[in-house]
């Protein structure tokens, strides 16, 4: 599960984007009247199926994005060595990934005391990975996209949360997943302008 602290806003995406310093992340967070349809496929469906997008009926959703000055290339180094997430991402205290940076392959990670074990369903070499996966009565999916621009690359972290835990808190889950996703694409942003 990518879990990066931020539930699902109740608040439209164009107030969202309004109170946010130059150069941090930006939150896009949708309501219900915005979501789009839910995933063709779902994560861990009765079918089987695996994830290929967040589940945009969760009851926290969380979208930010970043401009970073630095190449998709050097984004994508950092983004899948997960072995050494931990060297340049403060909120992440260890992190193994199971063989290859692939679809099917696993991680297991800690972030705030908890444990984390995600797999990864897709991934489009340097523009988007797409993994998720339960820890602790939480369905997490977490989405990332990089795309280039003239002056670097804007990323955008997407991240669903659904489960027992989150329908009994969702403003403070919600509170939570947007402070991670927030301080992660920082940290991202850091150490990629710096290489």
């Amino acid at each position: 599960m990518g879990l990066s602290r931020s539930p699902r806003s109740t608040c439209r995406a164009a107030s969202l984007r309004a109170s946010t310093a130059p150069g941090s992340p930006t939150r896009t967070d949708r309501t219900a009247d915005h979501r789009r349809p839910p995933p063709t496929t779902a994560n861990r469906s009765d079918r089987g199926d695996t994830v290929k997008d967040i589940d945009r009926t969760a009851p926290v959703v969380v979208e930010l994005e970043t401009q970073v000055h630095a190449t998709p290339a050097t984004l994508w180094r950092l983004h899948t060595d997960v072995d050494n997430w931990p060297t340049w991402n403060p909120g992440i205290d260890k992190a193994a990934l199971r063989g290859d940076f692939a679809e099917g392959s696993r991680f297991d990670w800690e972030t705030s005391g908890l444990s984390i074990g995600s797999t990864i369903a897709e991934v489009v070499p340097l523009r988007r990975t797409v993994w998720g996966g339960p820890a602790h009565g939480i369905e997490g999916i977490h989405v990332w996209t990089f795309s280039p621009t003239e002056d670097g690359t804007r990323v955008i972290s997407q991240e669903s949360w659904s489960g027992p835990p989150i329908e009994a808190n969702p403003d403070g889950m919600r509170a939570a997943l947007e402070a991670s996703i927030h301080a992660w694409l920082d940290a991202l942003k850091a150490a990629a302008e710096q290489v």
